[in-house]
């Protein structure tokens, strides 16, 4: 893989270049920035305790080291906060801010901290706070798009800091003093440039040098690309560089050097580098790897990474640090490559780079899926027919590329459903991506992302008019809803699915969605409107002939009327659902609905008949070799016994109960847990 990457003078250079692994001048400004946290803030002067962290602000154009400052800032403190440093972005490359619903989820993440999936901002806000208001932390909060991306996520903690980044001033946050950054001193700027020429064609020419630091004004990025393309170019004079720059066009329209030295490197590359290089500004979040460069130019996936290695050295790339091969855009740039793909690509190249990559991602999802599925053959084949480097070499891989990758596989979602016009590869993604996470991570694991890619599923489907997906997407999102509490989202949900499943006329979707309104109504305690919607869902069910969902349904209603004291109706239709079972050939079932029958019949009163119906649920259970039922019904024995006058049969029974319990907890401690819990997504495309 590349070698790590690391900040210096304001730009990331990798660890493999020789001995540019340290950080160059700021001197001032980093005495500054500490002196500022030793200050007196204005609640201090006022004899009030601050009620907030202090933040301090490091401004300046993108590319002008302030991310460099911030970490090496970091770096120099972060021993003084004992419950460690929190990293955020807060603007994607193209500048667009980030929500801080998902920017509050990445740093409770990062505290190991649990948040609700499909939680709102407001709420992720306050639950990050409320974790940090004990803590002793440091957030650096990199690229504020503004003032309220940082007050939003701002602990109410004095004994936190936080280090914002951002262009300008952070108008509406208190007692914040900006450190604002301008170019590199002529000494640093020139040891810069040296880490990438080395020392001879400097000392032999300082002028020239100093000559090209004046024409780049210091500018850190500016520089590195200048050192990159002089790096590259062993026998070229120092002096020819600066005269060139120097006669070269205008600087950009916010008067930094960057474009003009940009455009000067970009000139030089051969054409294949110069598009791939033109085409990376179409990765989701800047982030990408050779496949997906691969994909954009339409190469080999060996020919991309040496282009991003070759990019790498020239400044115009860093490598990240990671197991995996990954490359970040540098945001400074980002607007620059785009404006270049813009005005000399066709608007269908674009196009159809956008839809090589998704199509590449679509077949590495898949792929991260088939090889979980080893025990089918279908699986196995449609695995083997795969060209090697989209392969996994075993689960673990896969998992491992679906973990590090997850943050680009999100954005390459959204910026599918965003373009609006690449619907059809959009659902394929989605439908591949939600596999994959619940083949590897399980659906409770990955429930915070399953719920963003269904809403994003939703989205699609109601501006395509596809009323079958709209349905699932709203059943897997109320779902969701209903397993984090909020049970009225969730009813909303379900009605809304329900109608998309009649439009769609699909039997499934409307017959599931009534029955996830009935309950949810049961979750609100509301029993008269779940027996009905329940009783709604079992007429579908029995016109369909379906006899083992409708004993299931029959057990549903039972509950809601014993949860509403009816005991007459639900015994009647927990009989109904004990013959259900019994006509299907459903012995675990059959015994469960026997085990609440015989409750039923205890809280009637009805102990004589509960006695009974125990004793034959337990020869049931035993039929379905189902412990942990058989003790349960012999506790349930036990009780009946007491009630009739028998405690010392009761006894027996608690007795046998335990010796069930412990020989069962014994086998499950050398058991896997399977995850019943299921997630569906539907696609238009049976070959997914």
């Amino acid at each position: 893989m590349t070698d790590q990457a690391v900040d210096t003078g304001g730009v990331r250079l990798s660890a493999h270049e020789r001995t540019r692994d340290h950080f160059l001048g700021r001197t001032r400004e980093l005495k500054e920035l500490r002196a500022d946290i030793e200050r007196a803030g204005l609640d201090t002067l006022s004899g009030r305790k601050a009620p907030r962290a202090r933040v301090l602000l490091i401004a300046g154009r993108p590319g002008s080291g302030r991310t460099a400052l911030a970490e090496e800032l970091v770096r120099q403190i972060e021993d003084r906060y004992p419950d460690g440093v929190l990293r955020a972005r807060l603007s994607e490359p193209d500048g667009t801010p980030v929500p801080v619903g998902r920017t509050a989820r990445e740093l409770l993440a990062a505290l190991e901290l649990p948040a609700p999936a499909g939680a709102a901002d407001d709420d992720l806000t306050e639950a990050l706070r409320t974790a940090l208001a004990d803590r002793r932390a440091l957030l650096l909060l990199d690229d504020a798009a503004g003032a309220e991306q940082v007050d939003a996520l701002l602990p109410e903690a004095p004994d936190c800091l936080v280090v914002a980044v951002s262009s300008g001033p952070l108008t509406g946050i208190a007692d914040v003093r900006p450190c604002t950054l301008g170019g590199l001193d002529t000494k640093s700027a020139v040891e810069l440039l040296t880490r990438y020429t080395g020392s001879v064609r400097i000392t032999v020419d300082p002028r020239s040098a100093e000559s090209l630091v004046e024409a780049c004004q210091g500018h850190p990025t500016a520089l590195v690309l200048a050192g990159g393309w002089l790096a590259a170019r062993p026998k070229a004079a120092v002096s020819d560089l600066a005269k060139r720059l120097h006669t070269a066009a205008d600087d950009g329209p916010d008067g930094t050097p960057l474009p003009r030295v940009f455009r000067h490197v970009l000139g030089d590359l051969p054409g294949p580098a110069a598009r791939l290089l033109r085409l990376l500004s179409l990765a989701p979040t800047g982030l990408l790897d050779p496949h997906t460069a691969s994909a954009l130019a339409g190469c080999s996936v060996s020919a991309a990474r040496a282009g991003l290695d070759e990019f790498v050295a020239l400044g115009l790339l860093r490598a990240v640090d990671s197991p995996l091969p990954q490359y970040d855009v540098p945001g400074c740039l980002h607007p620059l490559l785009r404006a270049c793909a813009e005005s000399q690509e066709r608007p269908a190249e674009l196009q159809l780079a956008r839809a090589r990559m998704l199509e590449r991602t679509v077949r590495l999802l898949q792929s991260c899926r088939a090889i979980t599925e080893t025990d089918s053959p279908q699986a196995r084949e449609k695995l083997g027919a795969m060209p090697r480097e989209l392969r996994f070499p075993n689960p673990r891989a896969a998992a491992d590329w679906l973990r590090i990758r997850r943050a680009a596989l999100l954005a390459s979602a959204r910026l599918a459903v965003a373009d609006g016009e690449l619907d059809n590869l959009a659902r394929r993604l989605m439908s591949q991506l939600v596999r994959a996470m619940v083949a590897h991570e399980g659906t409770q694991a990955a429930a915070a992302d399953l719920y963003e890619v269904h809403s994003l599923v939703l989205d699609v489907a109601e501006r395509r008019g596809l009323a079958r997906e709209q349905a699932a997407a709203l059943l897997n999102l109320g779902d969701v809803d209903a397993q984090t509490g909020r049970t009225a989202d969730a009813l909303a949900r379900y009605r809304s699915a329900l109608a998309a499943g009649r439009r769609a006329n699909d039997p499934y979707a409307i017959g599931r969605a009534m029955e996830s309104v009935g309950g949810a109504y049961q979750e609100l305690a509301d029993h008269d409107r779940a027996t009905d919607w329940f009783g709604r869902a079992l007429a579908e069910r029995l016109a369909r002939g379906e006899r083992e969902q409708a004993a299931r349904l029959y057990g549903r209603i039972a509950t809601a009327h014993t949860y509403a004291g009816r005991y007459g109706e639900a015994l009647r239709n927990w009989r109904a659902a004990v013959a259900g079972y019994r006509r299907g050939g459903d012995v675990a079932g059959h015994a469960r609905a026997l085990s609440e029958l015989a409750r039923v019949q205890e809280y009637a009163g009805r102990f004589e008949e509960s006695l009974r119906t125990c004793h034959e649920a337990v020869e049931w259970a035993r039929r379905a070799d189902d412990v942990r039922l058989q003790a349960a019904l012999q506790l349930r024995l036990a009780d009946t016994l007491e009630h009739l006058g028998d405690p010392a049969a009761a006894r027996l029974h608690r007795a046998a109960a335990g010796r069930m319990l412990g020989k069962e907890g014994s086998e499950d401690e050398t058991s896997p847990k399977p995850d019943s819990d299921a997630c569906e997504i539907r696609s238009a495309s049976s070959e997914d």
